[in-house]
């Protein structure tokens, strides 16, 4: 008899692919962290956007706008290992895995490149327009899992390792950029850490989790308040506390102001 009753997943999402074929085992230079800010002001600065532009400005819009203006302040986050050396980025790619069109278990990587020289508009629409594009997908589709990490490792080398630009194979530079954004508030979830994955070459992966009224002191009184937890992991071998300490103060100031931050919502629709 079989030590367990088992039967085989006979359709497998490309993501879960990518995920089996990503870890072979539980090891990483990883180290969590969570910060608190309040969202009062981002909830009402959300609804102004919106009213203004028609456009739907989303956490997950704003997270990414505000990291890559820390990035920005923190050049020395933005930032990849090659040949065990530290290069730095010169330009501020940032990424949001967003659930596709493809169904629940369909999620894919959305980049936004020279972030911190767009506005919030931008922002918007270069995640919606690429919502529903099957990007690196399609590679996905036809490679066995078995194979799946030989493949992510070897890309993972040529693309940044030798810094080869693969783009004749429908393959964008910098397919992930310096950090990833995915909204695990939109789950329910207050809080998750998400795991580095080797491939991508990604130092800062960054969880909004959801917003909840929670009681806040504000003026010596206590009174409810909007709260979100950010849930960062991130790559310990070239980012160290100091560099965390700056992207979490620059995160914290823009999201709990983001019309100092970003200007008015009309403004903010353009420009930096």
């Amino acid at each position: 008899m079989a030590h367990l009753e088992l039967r085989p997943k006979l359709r497998v999402s490309s993501f879960r692919k990518l995920a089996v074929g990503s870890w072979e085992t539980a090891y990483d230079p990883t180290v969590y962290g969570t910060l608190t800010v309040r969202m009062d002001r981002a909830l009402a600065y959300m609804e102004a956007f919106r009213r203004s532009t028609g456009l739907e400005l989303t956490v997950t819009h704003l997270v990414l706008k505000a990291l890559a203006e820390a990035l920005r302040r923190c050049p020395d986050a933005n930032a990849v290992l090659r040949f065990h050396r530290i290069y730095l980025r010169q330009r501020i790619t940032v990424s949001a895995l967003l659930r596709t069109e493809g169904g629940p278990e369909t999620w894919a990587p959305v980049r936004v490149e020279d972030a911190d020289q767009k506005g919030l508009r931008d922002i918007v629409q270069a995640l919606e327009a690429a919502r529903g594009e099957p990007g690196t997908r399609r590679w996905l589709e036809w490679i066995p899992t078995p194979l799946m990490g030989l493949f992510t490792r070897c890309v993972s080398f040529l693309a940044v390792t030798l810094n080869l630009d693969l783009g004749r194979f429908g393959l964008p530079r910098d397919a992930f950029g310096a950090a990833i954004v995915t909204d695990v508030g939109a789950l329910g979830l207050d809080s998750a850490y998400l795991p580095l994955v080797p491939f991508t070459r990604v130092p800062v992966f960054l969880a909004p989790g959801a917003v909840r009224d929670t009681p806040v002191v504000e003026g010596g009184r206590v009174v409810v308040g909007k709260v979100m937890s950010l849930n960062a992991s991130i790559d310990h071998r070239f980012i160290d506390g100091f560099h965390a300490g700056v992207l979490a103060t620059a995160l914290k100031e823009m999201l709990e102001d983001p019309e100092a931050a970003f200007g008015p919502p009309d403004a903010a629709a353009s420009g930096r």
